[in-house]
């Protein structure tokens, strides 16, 4: 089960490095897992402090730490 979450962690981690920011029916839609092991790798991300989450209009966007919006660093 480990594995699995890191594995799906690799693949969120992947999917915002490519889009840069992205919502949870975004990561769903993008990302080839079930839910709950995408839910469990946004825990993973968050826990090794690479994923920055923000309240926006009353949903939560997802990017990773370090990048800027609009694909800078």
């Amino acid at each position: 089960m480990i594995q699995s979450i890191g594995e799906t962690a690799g693949k969120v981690w992947q999917f915002l490095n490519d889009k840069g920011e992205a919502n949870i029916i975004q990561l769903m839609k993008g990302v080839e897992a079930e839910s709950s092991l995408i839910f469990e790798a946004i825990g993973w991300l968050a826990r090794e402090d690479k994923l920055r989450m923000e309240e926006n209009g009353g949903y939560v966007t997802y990017s990773l730490r370090g990048r800027m919006k609009g694909g800078a660093e």
